[in-house]
């Protein structure tokens, strides 16, 4: 089994990218997951367990697993689709296509995709469109709902971002599995330390940075909170509660967990983006990819690509292009398709709508595609054997 694979999300199947140990050739397999819609992948480093979460309205909502690198798949189905009606409506016709009505899954009519996967010691969890968090305990096989989420107080007044009420992004600490972070479009970000039986929303703005700018969006929230539209959140792995975040409104860091805010956004060309990575080693270097804003056409600056690097936690920026289309690009890189691996240097590596990976293996100062042609690319993760 390679040793270095990124696992690539798109909206017509998975695609695994294997990539030789010097990370300058790589083979692209797929696509698999029968052409499902694969919003977020995850593997397991020590087993290569590979997970893949995703659907949609027609082929509702489940979990792809494999144990074999993608040689055969398994589907948990977690809500039916569209297929699945017509399926058991017209048997005779779907006979002809080779298909067969499956029993009902067990949560049909309350989502409609998954967003969003982790593993989390012995749990896995998933999360949904409109906003749900499940969790399973036998490697993705079976899920239960965790109903405290919705539960929550100011459950009722979420509303969707421009993808729906996702829940895109799911955090751990794996020094301490009782803790979680959510980031929800347009919710917010809410946390728990009791393995999800209670919720704190954590939305609220450093005192250091004074009130929010006025905002006529929807999702801006009050002048004291970072906006309710997360993006994407990521960990620093090094220890202690350093969280940082891409929002529609700027990029925010904290260094308690989500409990405060402090705006990092000053230097770059854009605060809206969608994707933001860290440093699998020093938790102050970080990435971005700012695109020029929501109303106007979500592509980089100028047209020119860039992805905007800092070595101290945000406070400073510089633009990082070599290797890059500098010019007539239109492409968006969306929320979960930016990742690193942990190689010295470390590698990072983003995915595009228009179906191209780029891989840097200098920590973002140069980079090379690796792969074009792809469909939308909705995740670039990656699996890193020992």
């Amino acid at each position: 089994m390679p040793r270095n694979t990124l696992l690539v999300g798109t909206t017509k199947g998975a695609f695994l990218l294997d990539g030789a140990e010097d990370r300058e050739s790589w083979s692209l397999s797929g696509p698999y997951c029968h052409g499902w819609p694969i919003n977020h992948m995850v593997a397991d480093p020590d087993s290569g367990v590979i997970w893949a979460a995703g659907g949609n309205e027609w082929f509702g909502a489940g979990v792809w697993r494999s144990s074999d690198h993608g040689a055969s798949w398994q589907l948990s189905k977690l809500a039916d689709g569209q297929l699945d009606e017509w399926l058991r409506n017209d048997p005779e016709t779907a006979r002809l296509f080779g298909m067969e009505p499956s029993p009902p899954a067990p949560f049909s009519g309350e989502i409609e995709a998954l967003w969003s996967i982790r593993p989390n010691g012995d749990r896995l969890y998933a999360g949904a469109k409109p906003a749900t968090l499940f969790a399973s305990e036998d490697g993705g096989e079976s899920w239960e709902k965790l109903p405290a989420l919705n539960d929550h107080p100011s459950a009722e007044g979420w509303e969707p971002g421009a993808a729906g009420l996702t829940l895109h992004t799911i955090l751990t600490d794996p020094e301490d599995t009782s803790k979680l972070w959510l980031g929800i479009s347009a919710a917010g970000v809410f946390a728990s330390e009791d393995g999800g039986a209670s919720w704190e929303r954590r939305n609220r703005r450093s005192n250091l940075d004074g009130p929010a700018p006025q905002s006529d969006h929807p999702a801006a929230g009050s002048g004291d909170e970072t906006g309710l539209c997360v993006h994407n959140m990521v960990r620093a792995s090094e220890g202690g509660d350093l969280l940082y975040q891409q929002n529609h409104h700027g990029v925010f860091r904290s260094e308690d967990g989500g409990r405060s805010w402090h705006e990092v956004s000053e230097g770059l060309p854009s605060k809206f983006g969608f994707p933001i990575a860290v440093h699998p080693r020093d938790g102050r270097m970080i990435w971005v990819l700012p695109l020029n804003g929501d109303s106007q056409g979500r592509y980089p600056p100028d047209a020119s690509a860039a992805v905007w690097k800092s070595t101290d936690g945000g406070e400073s920026w510089q633009k990082k292009q070599a290797g890059l289309p500098d010019s007539n690009c239109f492409f968006t890189v969306l929320r979960q398709s930016m990742t690193t691996d942990s190689a010295t240097p470390a590698g990072v590596y983003f995915g595009t709508n228009s179906g191209s990976v780029f891989a840097s293996r200098d920590e973002g100062e140069s980079w090379d595609e690796i792969a074009r042609h792809l469909p939308t690319v909705l995740c670039v993760e990656r699996l890193e054997r020992g």
